[in-house]
């Protein structure tokens, strides 16, 4: 397929390599980045005019909204706008209305599994938007990732990353006030990780991507928690889950609580460049109140 990709980060610039690297024509575009091996245009215009599919992968659900108004007039009848950032639901269905009114298609496809998910290609996507343009699009999420999912109409990817990655916020903190309270109590580290990874406490946070360094599979934790997903991203995250929970008048003390605590992490102690988990070291220091 010939493709767009604007936004070419950390995430998209190895989302858009491996879609070259499997035969398709990627022209990018980014106002920051310049990535090697990536045919670049001088504009999101540019780079979307004649494409089958136009990526986007951007900060927020205002940027995504800018660019929407510059590529949706340039794109040709009948394409598709796969937006794969992380943004609030209201924004993901108004860049599909905006598809839709310029006779294309729209797919809101957040993604889960950090850069190095992203370098593997072995993302998973959450879809929301028409069965249709799912169907075109799917070759694409087979190249990128090992998984999408169809999660129904417009906004509904957003929808399942946001209750994702609240469950992810709050099983993090949870697991690192565990390894915390574990060593005042004199277990040790191992034994911790021995018994909880094979009972009821198993998670993710626990068995895929452990914040205690030299415990389990490598992580983050051991490499001076250096970002796979950093705390600032993980409280925009919950952010967006609690902008979603006020909207839809629903009841999330947990998801507010952890938005709160990386919001303490990341705004006061300056964390926000630090991966996720480094919520361990943090909690290992602090006293109960």
């Amino acid at each position: 397929m010939k493709i767009g990709f604007i936004g070419l980060g950390n995430m998209g610039a190895p989302m858009a390599r491996n879609l070259i690297a499997a035969g398709h024509l990627v022209t990018g575009f980014d106002t920051h980045a310049a990535p090697e091996g990536i045919p670049m245009a001088k504009s999101a215009a540019e780079a979307a005019g004649g494409a089958d599919v136009v990526i986007t992968m951007l900060p927020n659900g205002a940027i995504l909204q800018s660019v929407a108004g510059d590529i949706h007039p340039a794109m040709d009848t009948g394409a598709i706008h796969l937006d794969c950032s992380t943004v609030d639901v209201e924004s993901a269905q108004a860049v599909a209305e905006s598809a839709e009114a310029a006779g294309l298609s729209a797919l809101d496809a957040p993604v889960s599994g950090g850069t190095g998910g992203a370098t593997a290609g072995t993302l998973t996507f959450m879809v929301g938007g028409p069965e249709a343009a799912y169907a075109t699009a799917l070759p694409l999420f087979e190249v990128m990732g090992q998984k999408s999912v169809l999660c129904g109409g417009a906004g509904m990817g957003q929808a399942a990353k946001i209750c994702n990655n609240m469950i992810l916020g709050v099983t993090m903190i949870a697991t690192c006030e565990a390894f915390a309270l574990a060593d005042k109590l004199g277990l040790d580290r191992q034994s911790m990780f021995d018994v909880v990874s094979t009972s009821s406490g198993y998670s993710w946070t626990m068995n895929a991507y452990c914040p205690a360094p030299g415990v389990g599979p490598k992580s983050p934790a051991d490499n001076g928690y250096q970002p796979g997903f950093a705390s600032a991203l993980m409280l925009k995250d919950l952010r967006l889950s609690q902008q979603a929970a006020e909207a839809a008048d629903a009841d999330t003390p947990m998801g507010e609580a952890a938005m709160r605590l990386y919001e303490a992490f990341v705004e006061a102690e300056g964390a926000g460049d630090k991966d996720f988990s480094a919520m361990l070291p943090r909690f290992e220091t602090r006293h109960r109140h």
